[in-house]
């Protein structure tokens, strides 16, 4: 290992749908945090690990910090916040806007209190003109003393390669956290929840928002076919006519599902996936701590 190696942690923040998740998958090289274009689809913090010859960054992709509606929308702020305190970097993403609303300043107030380096990522930079773009740059110059300001678009894969660099500038020096073929601490099953989950919103409606979990129920190899595995899971909802919409005619939506999850699936796994998929109702899960727990969102986080 080199001798000025350095290691810490990075919290990428910033409001729901800003592109957290596309631009964590796109720094790691490969999809763990889940992507898709509803809100609050990342509900723990999950650590991804970037490792390199000049140093290793373990990061934390928070849920987006917003106003709560409910006990999982107070749960997810409340780990963001918290997650804060716990790294050595904070990358903010926003949207190449002039607009300031109150999520931002409410962030901003929260970084204000840390005393921690912020590096400002202006994502989608794709979207729109150059002007536009340098605008966006000055706003936000007023809002916050940031110690670094990169415009960039995680989706076309334009100017990312500055946010590695950058990152390390600030880290202390220090050995490695994980080994070097670590990509992320999440146990397997967690990730094939996440995966199913992703692909379930993906295909269903805006109608059935958030208000769906998946429970992993079994996960295993077949014993002397080291290459197939078994996955049973359940999809869960909150009415009985999401429960419908998400089987579809004739079971044809949980199929769609079951096969957009299962190649990707067997993409992580390396392995050939044999998926068998569930559909329950139970009412309420997002208001129940009972069923917060039950599908890995653990209270004592917090």
């Amino acid at each position: 290992m080199k001798e000025n190696f350095k290691s810490g942690f990075t919290a990428i923040i910033g409001r729901p749908n800003v592109g957290k998740s596309t631009l964590m998958n796109h720094l790691i090289g490969q999809k763990i945090a889940i992507t898709s274009k509803k809100p609050q689809t990342t509900r723990n913090r999950i650590q991804t690990v970037y490792t390199c010859e000049d140093g290793q960054i373990v990061f934390l992709d928070t849920p987006g910090i917003h106003k709560a509606k409910n006990k999982l929308g107070e749960y997810m702020v409340q780990v963001a916040e918290r997650t804060l305190k716990d790294v050595d970097v904070i990358l903010w993403l926003v949207e190449p806007t002039t607009f300031i609303g109150a999520g931002e300043r409410h962030i901003a107030e929260q970084l204000k209190g840390l005393h921690l380096p912020v590096i400002l990522v202006i994502n989608k930079v794709d979207t729109v003109d150059k002007d536009e773009i340098l605008k966006a740059i000055d706003t936000y110059r007023k809002l916050y003393d940031f110690d670094e300001i990169i415009p960039c678009s995680a989706l076309r894969n334009q100017n990312t390669e500055d946010i590695i660099p950058c990152i390390l500038k600030y880290l202390p020096y220090g050995p490695m956290f994980y080994d070097e073929d670590t990509v992320t601490d999440q146990p397997q099953r967690q990730i094939a929840a996440e995966i199913i989950r992703e692909k379930a919103l993906h295909a269903l409606d805006a109608e059935i928002p958030h208000g769906i979990a998946v429970a992993i129920d079994t996960m295993k190899e077949r014993p002397g076919k080291r290459q197939l595995v078994d996955i049973e899971a359940t999809i869960i909802c909150e009415r009985d006519s999401h429960k419908g919409i998400i089987i579809g005619k004739q079971g044809a939506m949980l199929k769609k599902i079951g096969s957009n999850a299962r190649y990707e699936l067997e993409q992580m796994l390396d392995a050939k996936v044999n998926l068998k998929l569930w559909v329950k109702v139970r009412k309420d899960w997002r208001d129940s701590d009972f069923m917060i727990k039950n599908f890995g969102y653990d209270k004592k986080e917090i």
